[in-house]
Formats: structure tokens, sequence, C-alpha cells
């Protein structure tokens, strides 16, 4: 079992940035890919981005890439995402998520076993 605790969420104006953070618990945090997704009320998850457990293998949304950067800390059994340039469109709840399934789907809620509690990120105009 892998508990994971997103923080680093709020209010920011449009062009601002945030970081958010995932910290895990319970199992060897590099065994495990790791991942975020967002989601609106009443709408599915989307993916956001991924990172492979090494840290080596990085994937991103297309609405997100070039502002948005994933990064592991396995020291720290943390996750970061870093967004920048942020939108009105960013606004979500967004959650953290790991699995070490073989082969791993990254882009799909199904690829991933375990999930945060999410943080609410809202971008104001």
């Amino acid at each position: 079992q892998v508990q994971l605790v997103e923080s680093g969420g709020g209010l920011v104006q449009a062009g601002g940035s945030l970081r958010l953070s995932c910290a895990a618990s319970g199992r060897t945090f590099s065994n495990y890919n790791m991942g975020w997704f967002r989601q609106l009320p009443g709408k599915e998850r989307d993916f956001v981005a991924a990172i492979a457990r090494s840290g080596g293998n990085t994937y991103y949304a297309d609405s997100v890439k070039g502002r948005f950067t994933i990064s592991r800390d396995n020291a720290k059994n943390t996750v970061y995402l870093q967004m920048n340039s942020l939108k009105p469109e960013d606004t979500a709840v967004y959650y953290c998520v790991a699995d070490r399934s073989v082969p791993w789907r990254w882009g799909t809620p199904d690829g991933y076993n375990y999930w945060g509690q999410g943080t609410q990120v809202t971008v104001s105009s």
C-alpha cells in the first residue's frame, strides 16, 4: 500500500506559478512510476504529467507542455509539479498518482492503483 499526500495548491492569478508536492509513504518510492492528473467537477480525470521510477523519462499532456515540469526526489519520497504561466483553464483538483505495473500505462487513470486526496488549484483571470 502506498499513501500519497498532495500539497501546494491554492489561488493564483493567470500568468503566475505554483509548485505542487506529493509525499509518498508505505513502500519503496523508487519502485513506483508517478504522475499527476486533474479533474473538474462532473468531468473525467485528465492526464497532466508522469515520470518514470528513475526520473529518466517524463511525459506531458499537450496542454501543459512547455509550462509544467514534473520531477522527483527519491531520497525524499516526493514528486513535484512545477506549474508556470498558469491559465484559468488549468483550474482543477490535481491528484498525485503512483503505480508499479508493467507495462506502465502512463497516460490513463486506469494505469494507476494509488491516488492522493487531491489539491485544488484555482487560476483567476
